[in-house]
C-alpha cells in the first residue's frame, strides 16, 4: 500500500471534522502526489503533540522559520509508509526522544488546514498525539530554536489556536 492510499484510508476512518476531512479527500483524489511537498496545490503533513500525562505537560518546539511554539511535525518523505509513521518520525526527530515514544491509539486526533507561502499553498496537517515515556529527556534539533515542556494550563498563552485545540482533543481522548 502506498502512502497516498494509506492517507485516504486514514482520512476515511477519521470521524471528526467531516467537512475538513472531505477537503483532504478531495485534494488526494485530485492530486496523486498530494502527500508530498512538491505538490504546489498543497500537501499532507503529519504532526504529533508530545504529551506527558503523568506530569500534566506537553513538549512544544519553537519553530525556526515561523517563530511559533508548535507540536512536532513535518512533510511526508518517500520512505514513509503511513501517516502514523510520518507523525512518529517527526516527533522523534524534533523532540530527540527516540526510545519509548508511542502514538496515542485511535488514529489522528485532529485535522488542521493552514495556508503557507508560495510555491505551495496549503498544509493539510493530520495531527496525532504521542505519549512520552516516563523520564523522557528532550533534545533540541536543528529545526528548532527552542524546545520546552509546558504545563497544560500554559499552552494557550504561548501557542496558537490549532495547538490549543489539539491539546483539548488529546485530553478528551485520554479521558481528562
Amino acid at each position: 500500500m502506498s502512502l497516498h492510499e494509506d492517507a485516504v484510508l486514514v482520512l476515511k476512518g477519521h470521524e471528526g471534522q467531516p467537512e475538513l476531512r472531505d477537503v483532504y479527500l478531495e485534494h488526494l483524489a485530485a492530486h496523486p502526489d498530494g502527500v508530498y511537498k512538491p505538490c504546489t496545490a498543497g500537501h499532507i503533513t503529519g504532526s504529533a503533540l508530545v504529551i506527558d500525562p503523568a506530569r500534566g505537560r506537553v513538549l512544544l518546539t519553537l519553530h525556526k522559520k515561523l517563530g511559533m511554539w508548535l507540536q512536532m511535525g513535518g512533510h511526508c518523505e518517500p520512505g514513509d509508509d503511513t501517516l502514523e509513521a510520518v507523525a512518529l518520525r517527526e516527533a522523534r526527530e524534533e523532540s530527540g526522544i527516540v526510545s519509548g515514544l508511542s502514538l496515542l491509539p485511535g488514529g489522528p486526533v485532529r485535522l488542521d488546514r493552514h495556508p503557507i507561502p508560495a510555491p505551495c499553498h496549503w498544509h493539510l496537517d493530520v495531527q496525532y498525539a504521542a505519549l512520552a515515556p516516563a523520564g523522557a529527556e528532550a533534545e533540541i534539533s536543528e529545526e528548532s530554536l527552542d524546545l520546552r515542556w509546558f504545563p497544560y494550563e500554559e499552552v494557550a498563552a504561548v501557542a496558537d489556536t490549532s495547538v490549543v485545540r489539539l491539546l483539548e482533543a488529546t485530553l478528551a481522548r485520554l479521558g481528562g
